[in-house]
């Protein structure tokens, strides 16, 4: 389909040839315009399907729902725990939760580094940094025992429920060891083991 004409322009000595395009690259570029009309319509204009971001965090929840599910038939472990924290959807709604200031970022900042509660990020910890330790001090709280050197005190949070307890433990999880300047470590803390 190569023919010897030329264009009649000319740059630095180099001439262009004057041939057609292939006909099935016409048709792949027609049917492509064609296909992102309706393209457009389905998902932009009428909106009848998910984006792939929302598909995206769509199937991340209802994977974040099944493991919900397997963890109420199954008892609560370190490994459960350490799994959870290794699920993004999971770990997400977790930051969200945490970084609220109405709930955790009020005693303990919203990057973990600690205010009035302990930095969360490092390797001191005053109940135990194990992740059965960290999910009892969500779920049950720790009351202030000045006897035994505990000033502090955590609310409990069995209120707000297992998801909210679930969650927030597997966002602590993922954040220890992160290391974010922050509060310096209780006098009664313990480095982890």
């Amino acid at each position: 389909m190569s023919t010897n004409a030329t264009r009649s322009h000319t740059f630095d000595g180099i001439e262009e040839f004057d041939n057609r395009l292939p006909n099935w690259w016409l048709w792949t570029f027609y049917g492509a315009c064609i296909f992102s009309v309706f393209y457009w319509i389905h998902f932009h204009t009428i909106g009848t399907g998910a984006l792939p971001g929302e598909a995206y965090q769509l199937e991340q929840r209802e994977a974040a729902l099944r493991l919900e599910q397997q963890l109420a038939a199954n008892p609560v472990t370190d490994e459960m725990l350490l799994k959870l924290a290794q699920e993004p959807a999971f770990v997400a709604e977790g930051k969200a939760l945490f970084q609220d200031m109405t709930h955790c970022a009020l005693c303990h900042r919203a990057d973990g580094g600690g205010l009035v509660g302990p930095n969360l990020t490092d390797d001191m910890w005053v109940y135990g940094g194990r992740p059965m330790d960290i999910y009892t001090s969500i779920l049950k709280g720790r009351a202030a025992d000045p006897a035994n050197g505990y000033m502090g005190g955590m609310p409990e949070h069995t209120s707000k429920g297992m998801q909210f307890v679930l969650r927030t433990t597997a966002y602590v999880l993922s954040i220890k060891h992160s290391n974010v300047p922050g509060k310096a470590p209780e006098p009664n803390a313990k480095r982890e083991q």
